[in-house]
C-alpha cells in the first residue's frame, strides 16, 4: 500500500489538549497494503475519542482517513461493505435518502467505521439492537505478524473477530467491514418526553419506555442530586412512518451547523454556567407525546455545534462514563451523583441510559447489562482527578466498569476488574500494536 508520511505530528484528542508527538502514516489505497515495521503502531480513525485510546505518543499511528470508499452494497439485504476510514456521517447522508439507516449510531456521526468497531460504540437503542459490533457481519484485518489481510467474522477467525470488536485498535489495522443497515420509511422520529424528579421515577419511566420504544435516553441535572433525588428529562423515540409525517419532506437534510472558531482562554463550563444551563434546560422541557423530530436533531444534537470541545478552554475536558450492574445500579448511581453534586463539579452533558440484555460481541466491549452514566467535566487538574478517584471507588465496589474509549484517568486495577476477558484478549493482540491508553493501563510498573 502507498502511504503519505508525516514524520512528527503534535496531536491532541477530542478532550485532552496534548500535544502528543507521534509519527503518522496515511494509507491512500486498499491494495498492496503493508504496515510500517520499524515502530509500535496504532490504527486511528477520525480522532473523536475523548481520552488516549487513539494516541500512540512517541510512536506511530496509521490513520484510516484515506480509506473512505464503498466496496459493495446489497439493496435486498441492506448489507454495506466499505473501507474503515468511511465516516458514519457519509453513510447516513448517502443511504438515508434511499431509505436505509445505520442500525446503531453513537452520539456523534463524525466517527469512522473502524473507530466505531474498535470501540464497539453504542447508542440509544442498545436494549433493542445491541451495540455497533452486533451489526458487523465481517471485517478485514491487517496484522503486523501476517503477510496478507485476514477476513474475520462469527464463522471465520471467530475469536479474532471477537477480540477486534471493542479491541481498542490493538489486534491490527481494520481495513474494511461489512455492516447491516436497517430499513426506514422517513428521516423523522416520533419522540416522547417526560420529566422526572428521582432515580426511582427514572427507573419506572425506563421500564415503561423500553417496552414501547426502540430508542431511550435521559438527561439529568447532576448538580441537583441529593441522595436518590435528581431531576431530569426522559426521551424515548421510534422511527416515524410516511403516514405519520404528513406533508413533511421524507428525508430532511442535516440542519446547518455552527462552529466554535476560537478556544477561549478559560473553560466556559463552570458552576455558574452549569446552574444556568441546567435550570433553563429543565424549565423548557415538557411532557409531550409523539412530537416529530428530525433524525439529526434527535440522534446528534451536539453535532450542530462543530468543535464544541473548544468551549472547555485550553485545558480541555474529561468524560467519565461507567456502567453499573443492575442489582446495584440504583444505589451506586445515587452515590455517584451525590458525590458529584457535593463537589460542585457538575456536567452539563449528563446522560443516563440502561443497556439491554444482549451479550457483548467483543472480549473488551463496554456495553453490558446495567445502567450507564456519562458525564463531562472541565479539566481542573488535580481537583478533577481527585473526584475521579472517589467515583472509581464506587464503580469498583459495585463491580462496574469504565468505558476505555472515553477514558484518560482510569487506574489499572479498575480496568482489570471491569474487563475479566483481558487474558483471552491478549492471545489475539497484535504484538506490534500499542497505544498510550494500553501502556497506561497494562504496562505500568
Amino acid at each position: 500500500m502507498m502511504f503519505n508520511s508525516v514524520d512528527l505530528m503534535a496531536m491532541r484528542t477530542w478532550g485532552l489538549p496534548g500535544p502528543f508527538p507521534q509519527r503518522q502514516f496515511s494509507p491512500v489505497a486498499r491494495s498492496r497494503f503493508r504496515l510500517p515495521s520499524d515502530d509500535l503502531l496504532l490504527g486511528i480513525g477520525n480522532g473523536r475519542s475523548y481520552g488516549d485510546v487513539g494516541i500512540n505518543a512517541g510512536h506511530t499511528v496509521v490513520k484510516a482517513a484515506g480509506l473512505d470508499r464503498y466496496i459493495a452494497f446489497d439493496a435486498e439485504t441492506g448489507i454495506i461493505e466499505c473501507e474503515a476510514g468511511m465516516l458514519l456521517d457519509e453513510i447516513i447522508r448517502d443511504f438515508l435518502p434511499q431509505g436505509w439507516f445505520l442500525s446503531v449510531v453513537p452520539g456523534t456521526r463524525f466517527v469512522s467505521v473502524g473507530g466505531a468497531i474498535a470501540n464497539d460504540v453504542h447508542g440509544k437503542n442498545h436494549h433493542a439492537a445491541g451495540a455497533f459490533g452486533n451489526q458487523v457481519e465481517s471485517l478485514t484485518l491487517l496484522r503486523s505478524d501476517e503477510p496478507t489481510p485476514r477476513v474475520c467474522s462469527r464463522e471465520q477467525s471467530a475469536e479474532l473477530f471477537r477480540a477486534t470488536i471493542g479491541g481498542l485498535g490493538l489486534t491490527g489495522f481494520i481495513v474494511s467491514a461489512r455492516l447491516q443497515l436497517r430499513r426506514v420509511e422517513t428521516g423523522w422520529m416520533r419522540v416522547t418526553t417526560r420529566k422526572f424528579g428521582s432515580l426511582d421515577q427514572f427507573f419506572d419511566l425506563n421500564g415503561w419506555a423500553e417496552a414501547r420504544f426502540p430508542y431511550t435516553v435521559a438527561w439529568i441535572d447532576c448538580l441537583s442530586a441529593r441522595g436518590r433525588k435528581v431531576r431530569g428529562v426522559y426521551m424515548a423515540g421510534d422511527h416515524a412512518s410516511g403516514e405519520m409525517i404528513g406533508s413533511r419532506t421524507l428525508f430532511p437534510p442535516a440542519p446547518p451547523a455552527h462552529s466554535v472558531w476560537l478556544t477561549p482562554p478559560f473553560s466556559l463550563i463552570n458552576g455558574a454556567s452549569l446552574r444556568a444551563f441546567n435550570l433553563l434546560y429543565y424549565a423548557r422541557a415538557a411532557d409531550r407525546d409523539h412530537r416529530l423530530q428530525n433524525f439529526f436533531t434527535f440522534f446528534w444534537p451536539l453535532d450542530a455545534l462543530l468543535d464544541w470541545n473548544r468551549i472547555y478552554g485550553p485545558q480541555g475536558f474529561y468524560q467519565y462514563q461507567c456502567v453499573l450492574p443492575p442489582a446495584v445500579a440504583s444505589d451506586a448511581a445515587a452515590e455517584i451523583l451525590t458525590t458529584i453534586s457535593r463537589s460542585g463539579q457538575g456536567s452539563f452533558l449528563a446522560v443516563l441510559k440502561t443497556f439491554g440484555q444482549q451479550a457483548p460481541e467483543g472480549l473488551l466491549s463496554f456495553p453490558r447489562p446495567g445502567l450507564t452514566i456519562a458525564l463531562d467535566f472541565p479539566n481542573l487538574g488535580e481537583r478533577t482527578l481527585a473526584q475521579f478517584r472517589l467515583l472509581d471507588r464506587i464503580v469498583l465496589a459495585a463491580k462496574g466498569a469504565i468505558y476505555p474509549a472515553k477514558d484518560a484517568a482510569m487506574p489499572p486495577e479498575l480496568f482489570a476488574a471491569g474487563y475479566p476477558n483481558i487474558s483471552k484478549f491478549l492471545r489475539h493482540k497484535d504484538p506490534n500494536f500499542s497505544s498510550s491508553l494500553w501502556r497506561r493501563l497494562m504496562e505500568t510498573s
